[in-house]
């Protein structure tokens, strides 16, 4: 089992503190969904997790290894990430942009039949099929952020992390992407870790949930465990009530707490 670990997390931007102290352990086969309010330390955390950003107190390790330490290449063939706007600036096909996410594997030959295989796999993942062969510019935000989900997964990574990979996708997109990241954790033993808004939606996909206020862990556990109008008091400032349904559970929200 692979072990992702953020330990002590602390980071200021502009003087602002985003993460304040963020202990968090991430374990392969799982999906985990990271919740809080605008500004809560979500996007920030994601980015100290995939090396984007270097914390100024604190560590995170992959398996025990420092993740600074990891050679750039290794921990591109192993993290895979989805981010959160997909304005995509080159005139690709869609095929050709999805291409590059075997980048991290590629030799001097380019792509070989085993990287056609994983680019072909995630076209069909990503129902982007009939999309191939146009150019990337010309496709619409939904469209766009599936295109960036392929990429992720046509380089195979051990975790995936994404920001926000639903924003922006219609109602059948949203679930195909939830049960295609549930998939990559229980049937591949992928550890995904994704970024959310819809409190409903992040209980029907998640395993786990992490809520987040003020760069700080308020909640770690169950969807049920997690998502409860207390913890949603703090962490929104909302009144919610929380009801059971075929699926699992929804979140209502009735209006501002207090």
């Amino acid at each position: 089992m692979s072990r992702l670990q953020a330990e002590h997390l602390r980071l200021a931007l502009a003087g602002k503190p985003i993460l304040n102290g963020i202990d968090a352990t991430f374990h392969s086969g799982e999906v985990v969904a990271i919740l809080g309010a605008n500004g809560a330390g979500k996007s920030t955390l994601l980015a100290c997790l995939t090396g984007l950003r270097t914390p100024d107190e604190g560590a995170v390790s992959l398996d025990g290894a420092q993740l600074a330490q990891i050679p750039s290449r290794l921990r591109a063939r192993r993290l895979g990430f989805i981010p959160q706007t997909p304005e995509i600036a080159w005139g690709l096909e869609v095929r050709a942009l999805v291409g590059l996410g075997r980048t991290p594997w590629l030799g001097a030959r380019g792509l070989g039949a085993q990287d056609e295989a994983a680019v072909e796999r995630a076209l069909s993942a990503a129902d982007l099929h009939p999309l191939s062969a146009r150019d990337v510019t010309t496709l619409s935000g939904g469209e766009r952020a599936r295109v960036l989900i392929a990429r992720a997964l046509a380089g195979e990574p051990d975790w995936l992390l994404a920001d926000e990979p639903l924003a922006g996708l219609d109602p059948r997109h949203q679930l195909d992407a939830a049960d295609l990241f549930r998939r990559m954790a229980h049937e591949r033993g992928c550890g995904v870790i994704v970024t959310l808004h819809d409190l409903t939606l992040a209980a029907r996909l998640a395993d786990r949930i992490l809520v987040l206020g003020s760069g700080r862990v308020l909640a770690d556990g169950t969807p049920q465990a997690a998502l409860t109008p207390e913890v949603l008091a703090m962490a929104y400032g909302v009144e919610a009530k929380i009801r059971d349904t075929p699926q699992g559970f929804s979140v209502e929200i009735l209006g501002r707490w207090g």
